[in-house]
């Protein structure tokens, strides 16, 4: 140990309080502070060597990503023996996925760490994330992979996150929401409002929820997928939180199945016709007046169980109830 405090001793002088917080963050004391730097030096801040080259975190964050990558899809294979491959990747997913990171970035501290100029670009929202990343790319850079892997391992999976509760707990946000539409026989629909393009040329998807062309919350993410998934995951909330999105869902279905039952007038009958055409006609609307087939439900339980919110005509009291009690009781 004395060795160690030995070849840290002149630059944690010069840099007392930086190595102490990476210290606290990773563990360990830095060999080349200068990685370490640079992975926390975001674009916006617009450093530039002694030659005039824009130095900041973006290949470190490249290079972070891969590592990352590696090091939890290893983890994961060790963890689980014999699990299958798309257990294995969805895994490595839910662990590496930018909401994780972000939370991961926050919570370790390495946002008070991040230098920018305070308005890096329209997406604050994922410069945690990417300091995470380009911090492992450090890590691989100064100690190799051994260390980032011991990083992840000891650091995070054991202290941060339980591995075990994000393989198994999977909440599928659009899933659950279109089961709850289907057994209430609610129209759903994901309206684009947007797609445009972010500082290094990746497409941005916004989408909003419509139930009953009621406005329900609205998600941006790097893909249709990820941007729905958001808006799903709000639009639950709202239900759970909001009894009168409800009312208001309800309303408008209310107003939809009047009009599509409105009685039509009678079709005139031609001279022509014969009894057995008039038999069919009448056989033809007596069938369109059948009610229609329930849609098949999934059985995926998980926090965002809305069974009870259904499209009887409940209470208002009776909407607040069941929404905060029995949809959501397994919440957590």
């Amino acid at each position: 140990m004395s060795k160690i405090i030995d070849q840290i001793r002149l630059p944690f002088r010069k840099e007392k309080e930086l190595y102490l917080s990476l210290y606290r963050i990773l563990g360990f004391y830095p060999r080349h502070i200068e990685f370490y730097k640079q992975a926390l030096l975001h674009k916006s801040s617009a450093k530039r060597t002694e030659k005039g080259k824009p130095i900041n975190n973006e290949r470190m964050e490249f290079l972070g990503d891969a590592v990352l990558g590696s090091v939890v899809g290893d983890i994961v294979y060790q963890h689980f023996p014999g699990k299958r491959e798309g257990f294995l990747t969805n895994t490595r997913s839910k662990i590496v996925q930018r909401e994780t990171l972000n939370r991961l970035a926050a919570d370790m501290g390495i946002n008070k760490l991040l230098v920018s100029n305070g308005r890096a670009s329209s997406h604050n929202n994922y410069l945690g994330g990417n300091a995470f990343e380009a911090l492992v790319g450090a890590i691989y850079l100064d100690r190799g992979y051994d260390m980032c892997r011991q990083f992840v391992k000891k650091k995070i999976l054991k202290q941060l996150i339980n591995i075990d509760k994000v393989a198994y707990k999977e909440v599928n946000f659009k899933s659950k929401l279109l089961e709850w539409t289907q057994k209430n026989r609610v129209v759903i629909a994901y309206h684009l409002i947007s797609e445009t393009k972010d500082e290094k040329n990746s497409p941005i998807f916004t989408y909003q929820v419509l139930l009953e062309g009621v406005e329900g919350a609205t998600g941006t993410g790097y893909s249709k997928k990820e941007s729905q998934q958001i808006a799903s995951r709000e639009t639950l909330n709202m239900l759970k939180n909001q009894p009168e999105f409800i009312d208001a869902i309800f309303a408008s279905k209310s107003n939809r199945t009047k009009m599509e039952e409105e009685p039509m007038s009678a079709v005139p009958k031609f001279e022509n016709e014969t009894v057995e055409q008039q038999k069919t006609t009448t056989n033809t609307k007596k069938e369109s007046q059948q009610p229609e087939k329930t849609p098949p439900q999934t059985e995926e339980e998980d926090a965002f169980d809305l069974s009870d919110i259904t499209a009887r005509e409940p209470s208002r009291e009776d909407i607040i109830a069941a929404a905060e009690e029995a949809a959501f009781s397994q919440q957590g």
